[in-house]
């Protein structure tokens, strides 16, 4: 599986921008897809993730009411809407896929990576 981040850029705080994530492959809907950032001299942090169907996401608590994520398994795209950016937010994000991740809020327990999109938020 090969993954391709796109999206990012640069924004002003209060801004929004949509990132999309697309796979390769046929089997897209049998992965749990999530979203990490890592922002400068920090680990990577979980921001959000979406079950293999899209029924369930979850967030991180600093990006609740803010992100949304979602995917189109018939596109093989999943996209992470991100509004009321501040920044703080300001990170590469990169998203991950795994057939069977341990815990989705652990970088570690996903197998593919994409290349990553640096967001850059100024006040």
């Amino acid at each position: 599986v090969q993954l391709q981040a796109s999206g990012g850029g640069l924004v002003q705080a209060g801004g929004s921008l949509r990132l999309s994530c697309v796979a390769s492959g046929r089997t897209f809907s049998s992965y749990v897809m999530a979203w990490f950032r890592q922002a400068p001299g920090k680990e990577r942090e979980f921001v959000a993730a979406i079950s293999r169907s899209g029924e369930n996401t979850y967030y991180a608590d600093f990006v609740k009411g803010r992100f949304t994520i979602s995917r189109d398994n018939a596109k093989n795209t999943a996209y992470l809407q991100m509004k009321s950016l501040k920044p703080e937010d300001t990170a590469i994000y990169y998203c991950a896929l795994d057939r069977n991740p341990a815990n989705w809020y652990i970088p570690t327990t996903f197998n593919y990576w994409g290349q990553g999109t640096l967001v850059t938020v100024s006040s």
